[in-house]
Parts: C-alpha cells; structure tokens; sequence
C-alpha cells in the first residue's frame, strides 16, 4: 500500500517529534556525563549534540552514500549508537550524576571500568570532528549512478530495426547479352587515303566445322617451341680440362710463393688458381701446414 502526499508528511512529522523526544531524554543523561568528566556548563549543554547529532549525520549519509562510503557511514552510526546507550546506562546505573554529586573523573567504583568509561566519553567529541568531517566530504564529492532513460523515439527506434531484420527482395538477374556474330563493314578513309573494301563477315563459333579448328589447334601445338631442359648442349660447355689435386697444388705454390702467411687465405687463393671454394680451402690448408713446417725444420 502506498502512502499519498499527505500521509508520508504526517508520518515524517511523526518520526521527527519521536526521535526530538528520544533525544530530550538521552541529552539529559550526556549532559550530566559530560559533567562528571569535567566539562563546563556550556560544554555540558552541547555535548549530547556531539554524541547524538553526529549519529543523525551519519543516518543522512547512509541514506545518499553507496558501496563503501556507506558501509562506513554505516559503522559510525552503530559505534556511536552503542557509546550513547553505554552512557545512558552509566548514568541510570549512578544515581549520584543526576545531582552532579559524584566526584568528579569518577563514573564506576572498580577503576578499569572508570577509566574505560571515561576515555570513551572524553573521545566522542574528537571521534565527532574526525567522522563528521569526513562523511560531510564523502557527501560532497559523491556522484550519483545516471538512471538511465527510455528513448523518446523507441517506436521508431523498434519499428527500424524491425525493418532492418527482414531480409532484402532478390533482385532478378538480367539475362546475358549474346554479341552479334556479323562482323561490321570497316569505315572508308577521308582524304588522300585509299577506301579498303570492307571484310567479309566471320561466320560464327557454333556454324564452323568442327574438323578444322582441331586441325588448327594441331598446327599451333606443333609449332610451339619446346621448353628447354635441364641438360646442358657440350657447346656451352668448358673445354678447360679438369685438373687434378697435385696440378692444383702446383699452381698454388707457384701462386703463393712471395705472399706472406696473412695473405694466404681460401678467397686468394681461388682468385688467383681458378678453383672452386672447397678447392680453395684445401690448398689454403695445405699450403699452411707446410710452411709451417719449414718453419719448424728451420729453428731446429
């Protein structure tokens, strides 16, 4: 059932006359902790706004805030719920405070309880500052999520994508267009140049016979020049006879014989022999080995 304008505000109303009640009734008990403490008159007076005011701050936070911001403004309500209900029970529990006879700095007869309670009644005011501050930030800076809106145009929106999900007409495919056999007479030239007699009309592919295009096809086929292979004619050969390893050597040494041992190398010694690479190495090692060799002989 939904309530209309005016039962939300009387039950607004409502909620706020009991919640103005219920904090007329723990101020007096603050008040009177607040003078047990060591506070002033007028710090007395103010001190259940910190308690209690900050808790409605942070109920209004919890209500705008989400995610994380809200669990935490959901974590300093129940902490400073349950410190206002620890000193509410204090002062119900010692009747002393309501006359503000007690001595002062004493809340409980066992002193680990006293001291207890009084660091938690000295702190909320600082835990106020801290808390309040920063839930008045976190309310500041936050962005609400957009809600998103229902286009205006969605008929049309619908009926185009309706449109775009039918599939296209199949276009009829024009039938091909068979050229004209006869061929056209050749235009006469203008001028000094002679008129060429027009040709004769090629007779088309289907009415020739069948005999002399495959006689034809013969002809070109037996004209084509063959592809070469891969043998080579002994004309193109090289008529420089094949040396052996000793001639090789020979020409080498001969080669090689004012080169110092630097410059004997296999791409020298190809150069000036006319051998192979494999060739060249062969004689560049031998040749090496013996004069290394002499060298040897030659120091013993």
């Amino acid at each position: 059932m939904r309530l209309h304008g005016k039962g939300r505000t009387a039950l607004v109303l409502a909620l706020v006359a009991v919640v103005g009640m219920a904090f007329r009734v723990s101020w007096n008990a603050l008040r009177d902790i607040a003078g047990a403490v060591g506070a002033d008159e007028t710090a007395a007076m103010l001190y259940p706004f910190v308690v209690d005011g900050l808790m409605a701050l942070a109920l209004v936070a919890t209500l705008v805030l989400a995610d994380r911001d809200r669990t935490f403004a959901l974590r300093v309500l129940g902490a400073y719920t349950v410190a206002s209900l620890v000193l509410n029970y204090v002062h119900g529990l010692v009747p002393e405070l309501h006359g503000r006879t007690v001595d002062w700095g004493r809340l409980a007869d066992w002193d680990p309880a006293n001291w207890a309670l009084v660091l938690l009644a000295t702190s909320l005011p600082v835990g106020s500052i801290y808390f309040g501050s920063d839930l008045v930030a976190k309310v500041l800076h936050h962005r609400p999520a957009p809600i998103p809106s229902a286009p205006a145009n969605a008929d049309e929106s619908t009926e185009t994508a309706s449109k775009r999900s039918t599939a296209d007409p199949v276009e009829s495919t024009p039938a091909p267009v068979t050229p004209n056999a006869t061929a056209l007479p050749r235009p006469v030239a203008v001028g000094f140049l002679k008129s060429t007699p027009p040709t004769k009309p090629l007779p088309s592919i289907a009415s020739a016979p069948a005999k002399p295009i495959e006689r034809r096809a013969e002809a070109a086929e037996s004209t084509r020049p063959r592809r070469a292979t891969g043998r080579v004619p002994a004309a193109a050969k090289s008529t420089r006879p094949k040396r052996t390893t000793e001639q090789l050597l020979a020409e080498a040494r001969a080669a090689t014989t004012d080169w110092p041992d630097a410059k004997v190398t296999a791409e020298g010694i190809r150069r000036a022999v006319r051998t192979s690479p494999v060739n060249a190495r062969m004689l560049r090692d031998t040749l090496l080995a013996e004069r290394a060799a002499t060298a040897a002989e030659a120091v013993v």
